[in-house]
């Protein structure tokens, strides 16, 4: 699949009956469609769309993530399976990592799945570096993880 003319912007309720199912194909133990409206209420969480141009109504992917003055933590970033493998989930970790570097937030932490490589990989091809394991992390008892990019050392990234 090619790629499509698609922007970023900050979510919305009306997104989200797209974005829970996305959610639900993407992951074993998915965020609730109450946990996503929850979010959009968060003054310090940032939710952020990217979805196509022509018609602004089809979601590629989505990333929410929580600014403090002490860092930024990544909670949830996922690209719609058709549209994986395009650059989608790095521009998607650049508005954040944009936003973060532009403020002068030292870090941005996240969680993954030790079994989710693919995305270990991005990660750390972006700079993000294994600080510790978070054993029986996940409902499933699978161990977290946790990964740090220090925006301080941070170069390259942002536009």
């Amino acid at each position: 699949m090619t790629t499509i003319p698609a922007s970023l912007r900050p979510a919305t309720k009306d997104d989200l009956p797209q974005i829970e199912k996305i959610e639900s194909v993407s992951y074993p133990m998915p965020w609730t469609k109450a946990q996503f409206a929850d979010e959009l209420a968060v003054t310090h969480s940032r939710f952020l769309v990217l979805s196509d141009d022509e018609t602004d109504e089809f979601i590629l992917g989505y990333i929410v993530y929580r600014v403090q003055v002490e860092g930024v933590s990544l909670l949830n970033i996922t690209v719609h399976p058709d549209w994986r493998g395009l650059g989608n989930a790095e521009r998607l970790l650049r508005a954040m990592i944009n936003e973060t570097v532009r403020d002068e937030i030292p870090k941005i932490t996240l969680e993954v799945r030790i079994s989710n490589t693919g995305a270990i990989k991005l990660y750390e091809r972006i700079g993000f570096k294994i600080t510790h394991e978070r054993k029986k992390f996940y409902s499933n008892d699978e161990t977290a993880l946790v990964m740090e990019l220090k925006t301080s050392e941070f170069s390259g990234m942002v536009q």
